[in-house]
C-alpha cells in the first residue's frame, strides 16, 4: 500500500477527538509537509537550474495534474502573471478532465493515459519547455501519459510525487519526492500531500523568477499593477528601493505604465524613463546590473 494511502496508526480514533484536539492534530500534521519539501530542496534547486536556460530561450512552464494536484498546478500558473509579469502564454496548465475539472470532479479523467499524451501534443510541447508533472500517488495514468509524451518531445520534465519510488518521479528528468507519509484522514491527499506540493511549486517558480531577474534584493519589482492594491504596492516598492516619496514615485511610475523596475532605475540614476528601459534591456532585466552600468 502506498504511504499516502496507509491509515495513520496514531489517529485511529480521530472521529472521537474533542474538536480542539481534532483541529490541533490536523494543523500539526501539516508540519510534515514542510519537512518533506525541505528534504527535497536539492532536487527542487536542480530543477530550477535546469529550467533557467530553457526559460531564457523563450520556453514555457507547463503544469500537468489531476484532482488536487492539477488544481494546485493551475493556481501556480495563473499567479505568475500578476506577481512577476510572466506572460499568460508561457505558463500553461493541463488538468485531467479539462477546465471543468477545476470546479467539479470529472470521474475517470485521471485514468486516461492517452489523453495526457494528447493534451501535451495539443500545445506543441518542445525542447525549450519545462513540464511539471504532479501526482500524489506518483502513478496517475493521465500524468504518466503526459510525462512520456513530453519527454519524447524533448522537453525538460520535473515529476513531483508523494511516495518514494513513484513512476512520475522515477521517469522524469528530475524527480522530486515529497515523502509526507500517511494522512491524518486516511488517503485524503488534499491535506499534507497537497500542502507539500503547494510549497514545492511556490518554491520552484519563485526561485526561477528570482533567477530571471524578476526580483531586486527581496523586492517584487516586475509585478503587473492591474488593480488599486497593486498600484499602491508598486508605489511602496519604488519608494522603498529608492528612498523617494510617494508623489515622486507615482509621477515616474505613471510615465512607465507602473513598471517598478524602470521607475527604480530612472529615479536612482536620475535619468529619463526611456534611458532606464534601455539600461534594463542591456542588463537583461536585472535592476542590480542596470544600476551598476
Amino acid at each position: 500500500m502506498l504511504n499516502t494511502e496507509t491509515p495513520a496508526s496514531q489517529h485511529a480514533s480521530l472521529d472521537q477527538y474533542p474538536t480542539t484536539e481534532l483541529v490541533n492534530v490536523l494543523v500539526d500534521d501539516q508540519f510534515q509537509a514542510v519537512d518533506a519539501v525541505r528534504a527535497a530542496a536539492p532536487r527542487i534547486a536542480a530543477a530550477v537550474t535546469a529550467a533557467l536556460p530553457r526559460m531564457e530561450a523563450g520556453g514555457r512552464l507547463v503544469y500537468v495534474g489531476a484532482g488536487t494536484s492539477g488544481r494546485l498546478g493551475v493556481l501556480d500558473s495563473v499567479e505568475l502573471y500578476p506577481t512577476f509579469s510572466w506572460p499568460h502564454d508561457r505558463a500553461l496548465a493541463l488538468l485531467a478532465g479539462g477546465r471543468e475539472a477545476m470546479f467539479v470532479a470529472v470521474e475517470g479523467a485521471e485514468d486516461d493515459l492517452e489523453q495526457g499524451a494528447a493534451d501535451i501534443a495539443s500545445i506543441d510541447v518542445g525542447p525549450d519547455d519545462v513540464v511539471l508533472l504532479l501526482a500524489a500517488s506518483g502513478a496517475t495514468p493521465y500524468v504518466l501519459g503526459a510525462l512520456r509524451a513530453a519527454r519524447a518531445a524533448g522537453a525538460l520534465t520535473v515529476g513531483f510525487a508523494n511516495n518514494p519510488g513513484a513512476p512520475v518521479a522515477a521517469e522524469a528528468d528530475i524527480g522530486v519526492t515529497l515523502d509526507t507519509g500517511p494522512e491524518a484522514i486516511s488517503g485524503s491527499t488534499r491535506l499534507k500531500a497537497g500542502t507539500s506540493q503547494k510549497i514545492a511549486l511556490n518554491t520552484f517558480s519563485s526561485a526561477l523568477m528570482v533567477r530571471l531577474n524578476k526580483v531586486y534584493g527581496n523586492l517584487m519589482v516586475d509585478l503587473k499593477a492591474t488593480n488599486a492594491k497593486l498600484v499602491r504596492r508598486a508605489i511602496r516598492l519604488t519608494t522603498f528601493a529608492t528612498g523617494t516619496d510617494d508623489n515622486a514615485a507615482r509621477a515616474v511610475l505613471e510615465q512607465c505604465d507602473f513598471h517598478v523596475k524602470v521607475a527604480i532605475v530612472a529615479l536612482s540614476k536620475n535619468i529619463q524613463v526611456e534611458q532606464a528601459r534601455a539600461l534594463l534591456e542591456t542588463a537583461r532585466g536585472s535592476v542590480r546590473r542596470a544600476l551598476a552600468g
